[in-house]
């Protein structure tokens, strides 16, 4: 068991080394052949350097046997320049090697037969191993195009992956299409991706922008594409263009890209719920024209960029229907208020009124005064009643006055002690004053009849960004947004207006309400 366990590991390495170094050696040979002239150079430094170190093995034994030491030149060449210049390799050192060290006195053949066998023999064996080396290295060439090719995928799915997952998030627009510019210009290796935002015909916005140069796209600048560029073409065409060459383009946004360097370029339509939105361009500095799959891996990124946009869209009319519901349900409120304020309210004053004068004008010791002034009772009961409806359903003082009064009168009326802080020294939006009343009014609900609280503590500030507003109580805690919870009502009025509401309620420890509200919220 032990020799078992321990050889594991070893033959483990020993395949890892082997494999390593196979991949090595393949790297090697796949590299791009050194200049010829230079491999001309270095076949005949091999054969001068080969015939020297043949010359003196001859004192030792016949050159015959020495033909072997011609195949260490052949290989070299053939390793590092291929079969054209190892052939012709091959022949030159059959020919110094026949002529130097075999041949007779008086002309070029050998004057022994055995000789002769030695170059029949040479020249062979050269030939095939140029050729087993021209195999070898054409299939590394071949196997490091594919890893070549394999890394490049890769890395370009890495990149749609981070792009996609910030789509998924949901994060902003304009944080989307940073990172595709970003993503952009690193998996297709430009120094500038630009993405646009059409605004009618023969107009552009650029929404991000990435550089590497000392010069850069003006994010947020309007370009105007009359003449000859790629956005324009895009937008005539709503398909994938490209352009070569800038040299002689017209127009402003063609002075543009020449001013930024910019040789070629290559664009992709933003197609959003079947309307062309924009485009996303990359641009060349280099003179050659670029790869020809650059449409087709521009096209991917363009699609995650119009999916962003579809969603944020999509968020965005969610969330103005959702506020336009919320907006619509308050001036409802508001509506019923004021009828029942102005209509029924002020004709049950005037019945009590009229009754109590009916009852005046009867003697104090008549049964008909007596049952007069229960019906006034009555009805001036039925109209602290109503008001108190009316108030629920949207307070006056709130639309009068603001927070500061609506939240000191809801103190006022608690079943429990409240400490109340208020600093907010402006009028904010209506539709976030009504969420943030709402929001203490239930929180002042749940404390005195689930949480069974002693005190309650509410803390509002606002600043020109944000309305803050805590209530923290300490009852016996567990509260949360659901199973019927008025809390449930709250969240969708403040998330409704872009806000978040986070609760905190543990057993025994009391409940904590957050919330944040845009100010700018309508």
């Amino acid at each position: 068991m032990t020799a078992t366990t321990l050889s594991k590991p070893s033959v483990r390495r020993t395949t890892t080394g082997r494999r390593s170094c196979s991949a090595r050696v393949a790297s090697v040979m796949a590299r791009p052949s050194p200049p010829l002239w230079l491999g001309i150079i270095t076949a005949a430094v091999l054969i001068l350097a080969e015939t020297t170190l043949v010359e003196q093995l001859e004192r030792v034994g016949p050159g015959m046997i020495f033909g072997a030491v011609y195949l260490l030149g052949v290989l070299v060449i053939s390793y590092g320049w291929g079969l054209g210049l190892a052939v012709t390799t091959t022949v030159l050192s059959a020919a110094v090697y026949l002529e130097v060290h075999l041949a007779a006195d008086h002309g070029l053949l050998p004057a022994n037969p055995q000789n002769l066998i030695a170059v029949a023999v040479f020249v062979p064996t050269a030939l095939l191993a140029n050729v087993l080396g021209a195999q070898a290295r054409s299939r590394a060439a071949e196997a490091r195009r594919a890893a070549m090719q394999v890394n490049e995928l890769a890395h370009r799915q890495s990149a749609l992956r981070r792009v996609a997952t910030l789509v998924a998030r949901g994060v902003s627009a304009d944080q989307i299409f940073t990172a595709v510019a970003d993503e952009v210009a690193n998996a297709l290796g430009v120094g500038n991706a630009t993405l646009l935002r059409y605004l009618g015909i023969g107009a552009a916005e650029i929404v991000a922008a990435h550089d590497e140069g000392p010069n850069s796209m003006p994010v947020g600048a309007r370009l105007t594409l009359e003449g000859d560029n790629v956005a324009a073409l895009v937008q005539r065409t709503g398909t994938a263009a490209r352009m070569d060459s800038h040299a002689h383009a017209t127009g402003s946004a063609a002075a543009l890209i020449r001013q930024l360097g910019f040789v070629s370029g290559v664009g992709a339509p933003i197609v959003v719920d079947g309307r062309l939105w924009g485009t996303a361009i990359v641009g060349f500095a280099r003179p050659e024209p670029p790869p020809p799959d650059t449409e087709e891996r521009l096209n991917e990124f363009a699609e995650l960029v119009a999916t962003a946009i579809a969603n944020a869209e999509s968020r965005g009319e969610l969330m103005a229907s959702r506020a336009r519901i919320v907006t619509a349900g308050d001036e409802a409120r508001r509506r019923i208020e004021r009828d029942l304020h102005d209509g029924a309210q002020q004709r049950l004053v005037t019945l009590a009124l009229r009754v109590r004068s009916l009852q005046a004008s009867l003697p104090s010791d008549s049964d008909l005064g007596g049952q007069l002034a229960d019906v006034g009772d009555g009805l001036a009961e039925a109209c602290e009643e109503l008001r108190q409806v009316s108030h629920g359903i949207h307070p006056a003082v709130l639309s009068q006055g603001g927070l500061q009064p609506a939240l000191s009168a809801l103190r006022r009326r608690a079943a429990m002690p409240v400490r109340l802080s208020v600093d907010v020294e402006r009028r904010l939006p209506e539709s976030v004053e009504v969420a943030a009343y709402y929001v203490v009014a239930e929180a002042l609900t749940n404390a005195a009849k689930h949480a069974r609280a002693s005190e309650v503590t509410v803390d509002v500030s606002a600043d020109n960004r944000l309305l803050r507003l805590s209530v923290t109580d300490d009852g016996v805690g567990g509260a949360g947004a659901g199973g019927g919870s008025g809390l449930i009502g709250l969240k969708d009025r403040v998330e409704a207006l872009g806000g978040r509401i986070d609760i905190t309620s543990r057993d025994h420890q009391g409940t904590t309400l957050s919330i944040e509200i845009p100010c700018a919220a309508t």
